[in-house]
């Protein structure tokens, strides 16, 4: 392994590289992690850094909660500092406002390229924006007393940080609607029932957890993880029959790559 390469640092975002695997390190706990429009733009600057090497992703917070969700400072008058609040975007035009909110989500998408797998990590409170985060990641291994929910309809809101696709595909319709319209909290033990998590384990153990599960990843050769990757993020929108022509097209890919065969 070579040493640990810190590649950014800023805005309560640490991205570290250390060989084939990355760590995004959410870095205020005093606020457990608490969310702005700077630490999305710094998400979006750590996923356009990471070297063509990496293959793996862990993503975890620093302290107690891995992230509590949106800054509140966000709805109030004065906002961030340099940073429009949300009640003068609200006032803004409406093109200004929807291009404002994609950019935000550009944070939350990057983690599902296929050219990696990403891996959240998860302890205590995962709420609103963190919830999202924590599903915008491939898989993840939470703590046994972590907490989900998505506070958003009690602010007047909806989920907007790309979070409602894989809500539902992971637990549901049903389960998404009432997981959201209520806020209830999801625990330890339903979330790995539903399919949220993969895996849960005493808080203690989180991190070596994640660092196993890396290890795991890495043991296939990585155009193969790839291709399933695609292969299997796809199926969600393909047909049966379309599923099957995909599959036919990437083993094809995949057996001429072995055999040393170019197009």
């Amino acid at each position: 392994m070579t040493s640990l390469d810190s590649v950014l640092d800023k805005d309560g975002v640490r991205l570290t590289v250390d060989d084939a695997v990355a760590t995004v390190t959410l870095t205020n706990p005093a606020k457990r992690n608490a969310q702005s429009p700077a630490l999305w733009r710094a998400l979006t600057e750590a996923g356009r850094a990471l070297p063509g090497s990496v293959r793996v992703v862990v993503l975890r917070g620093e302290g107690k909660s891995f992230s509590a969700g949106l800054d509140r400072q966000a709805f109030t008058p004065e906002g961030f500092d340099g940073e429009p609040s949300f009640l003068d975007m609200a006032r803004g035009p409406e093109a200004e406002l929807d291009a404002t909110i994609a950019e935000y989500q550009e944070a939350f998408t990057w983690w599902r390229r296929n050219d990696i797998v990403s891996i959240a990590a998860v302890q205590g409170h995962a709420i609103g924006a963190g919830f999202q985060l924590a599903l915008a990641c491939d898989l993840r291994i939470v703590a046994e007393g972590v907490q989900f929910a998505m506070r958003e309809t009690s602010l007047g809101l909806v989920p907007d940080l790309t979070g409602t696709h894989p809500l539902v595909n992971l637990v549901g319709y049903a389960r998404a609607l009432e997981i959201c319209a209520t806020g209830r909290f999801v625990h330890a033990e339903e979330a790995e029932r539903t399919g949220l998590a993969n895996l849960v384990v005493p808080a203690g153990e989180l991190d070596a957890a994640a660092r196993d599960l890396a290890g795991a990843l890495l043991a296939a050769p990585r155009d193969a993880v790839v291709e399933t990757k695609a292969l299997l993020s796809g199926a969600v929108s393909r047909g049966y029959e379309e599923q099957r022509v995909a599959e036919r097209a990437a083993q094809g890919r995949r057996l001429r790559d072995l055999a040393g065969i170019t197009d």
